[in-house]
């Protein structure tokens, strides 16, 4: 099955469902990211450019295709939804992924909300959570103890972002792996990654 993951900036996605696109990628499936911006305003664009590839290759995505919106400047827009109409059609997922709407960073919003438009025929569909996503009561959640250091190795080859929390003396690396520790005890296990699903078809 081919699994699209959205994100509006490099190292989103890698926080948000980084050990579920790698377990998706151990297992054979074609993983794809579709990165809005290149998250200009939080370090030079070529270096976060070159970040998001090397972590794209950890994790055994197949292609990295970027939006080119000036980062804060993602729009909610027809052209967004047509442009994400437009990956749809060249990766034809069964499973997309994206930064939840309830956030306190405007691209974040916008890039949900154009989703939520424009994959309205595909019919599996998680919302994930970052630093900066409100109010999130996730609905399902994945084990990722086994692919743990992968998203954290993910996250770490980031590493213009690596230190860039606003918390003082916290890494992301620390933040994401308390993050996957508090949801895997919601979900009964050890380490999880948590999702919110718009839909979700199962086959049994």
């Amino acid at each position: 099955m081919n699994v699209l993951a959205i994100g509006a900036h490099p190292d989103d996605i890698e926080y948000g469902c980084g050990g579920m696109l790698t377990k998706y990628a151990q297992k054979g499936h074609a993983v794809y990211l579709f990165v809005a911006s290149d998250g200009g305003l939080g370090g030079d664009p070529e270096v976060r450019r070159r970040e998001q590839e090397d972590a794209a290759l950890i994790m055994g995505a197949r292609e990295v295709l970027w939006g080119g919106y000036p980062d804060t400047e993602v729009p909610l827009t027809r052209e967004l939804i047509v442009r994400l109409e437009s990956v749809i059609r060249k990766v034809q997922p069964r499973m997309i992924f994206v930064n939840s709407p309830d956030d306190t960073h405007q691209d974040h919003r916008n890039l949900a909300q154009g989703v939520i438009s424009a994959m309205r025929y595909v019919p599996n569909f998680l919302l994930f959570e970052v630093p900066s996503t409100q109010h999130f009561v996730p609905n399902c959640f994945t084990d990722i103890e086994g692919v743990l250091d992968a998203k954290l190795a993910c996250l770490e080859a980031h590493r213009s972002q690596v230190t860039k929390t606003n918390i003082e003396d916290l890494t992301i690396l620390e933040l994401a792996k308390s993050c996957a520790n508090f949801r895997g005890i919601q979900a009964r296990v050890r380490y999880a990654e948590a999702f919110q699903s718009v839909r979700l078809l199962l086959n049994l």
